[in-house]
């Protein structure tokens, strides 16, 4: 497979800068995997589509304000992005410099803060903050809205690009299917009797990182930490008993259970994960998928692809282009029912 196959053109103006006023506000695009049929629904339509006895299976990751401005002992300004914490003091940062950043130089936060870089792992250095880097990203840092939103991070963002169920810090981009869903909705699906499971997958920043080969074969997937509690195992094997599908919302909720289900039955497992799903991969856990849409020549692209079927992927996003969806993050959502 050629990199280019993955490919498609989008207007500008189709990139949902700014969320919907509702958080389930958003249009919905059904995608049926064996047929290629399509309809065209809101997201609030979705829980007459989900079953009794089904799993919504949810990533609680949190979003930390990974993003910090900072400048080097020689004054020259620089950008720190948070990758993730190594402990109270410690990270792997990326550092945003006209310059390449030396091994002992000194990076000042703010008045008071300042890191010291004690090495490199490729991209990554790793640096020491001389205060706790939970504190300092919270006082210092903002929002790390991707780089396809071109407005500076304010008050919105902080509470939209976060979904409502965010429980544990560590990403540094939001699971953004989960964006769609309020309280009352989960109550809701709750109250029908869908069992809501939860896994965790801190999105790291390789997220937005271009494919940089010709031969999808040559890409090295991003390493992201992820966990499949045995609640969520149990939650599932439950619903298989009795007929009930397994539901992942979001591109980062799939990875987690399908990497902690590669050896065919699905395990209680923590640790990293870089299973790079393309077309041909199959699928041992989950049913349906709920997404957003995603960027030409991406690895999430290649993944519902993986999922949908690639010709039906590619019908449904020229569909969803002449019908003015809103694509990526902060855009529209699509569930797709796997195909055979």
């Amino acid at each position: 497979m050629r990199v280019a196959d993955f490919d498609y053109a989008l207007p500008e103006e189709l990139i949902a800068q700014h969320p919907a006023a509702q958080r389930r506000a958003s249009r919905l695009l059904r995608l049926d995997g064996a047929s290629g049929q399509l309809q065209d629904l809101v997201f609030a339509d979705l829980p007459g589509l989900i079953g009794f006895h089904d799993v919504l299976v949810i990533n609680d990751t949190r979003v930390i304000k990974a993003r910090l401005a900072a400048r080097k002992s020689t004054g020259g300004k620089l950008e720190v992005f948070v990758e993730r914490t190594l402990g109270t003091h410690e990270a792997f940062v990326l550092i945003r410099s006209n310059h390449p950043t030396a091994i002992g130089a000194t990076i000042n936060v703010g008045d008071a803060v300042t890191a010291t870089v004690l090495g490199r792992e490729r991209d990554l250095y790793h640096v020491r903050f001389s205060e706790p880097v939970e504190a300092v990203l919270e006082y210092h840092g903002s929002v790390p809205l991707p780089p396809y939103i071109t407005h500076a991070p304010g008050p919105q963002d902080v509470e939209r690009y976060q979904t409502v169920y965010a429980e544990r810090p560590g990403a540094v981009a939001a699971p953004t299917a989960g964006l769609h869903f309020d309280m009352p909705m989960l109550d809701a699906l709750a109250g029908r009797g869908v069992k809501i499971a939860r896994v965790t997958l801190h999105v790291g920043p390789g997220t937005f990182q271009p494919v940089r080969v010709d031969n999808v074969a040559d890409h090295q997937m991003h390493s992201e930490r992820y966990n499949v509690p045995q609640s969520t195992v149990d939650a599932i094997a439950a619903a298989r008993k009795v007929g009930g599908r397994v539901i992942a919302v979001g591109t980062t909720a799939l990875r987690a259970l399908e990497s902690a289900s590669r050896s065919g039955t699905l395990k209680a497992v923590g640790g990293e994960t870089d299973l790079f799903i393309t077309p041909g991969y199959r699928f041992n856990t989950v049913d349906r998928l709920l997404t957003n849409f995603h960027l030409p020549k991406s690895t999430l692209l290649m993944l519902v692809s993986a999922f949908g079927g690639t010709a039906n992927i590619r019908n449904a996003y020229a569909h969803a282009i002449a019908k003015r969806y809103r694509f990526f993050s902060y855009g529209d959502a699509m569930l797709i029912e796997k195909a055979p």
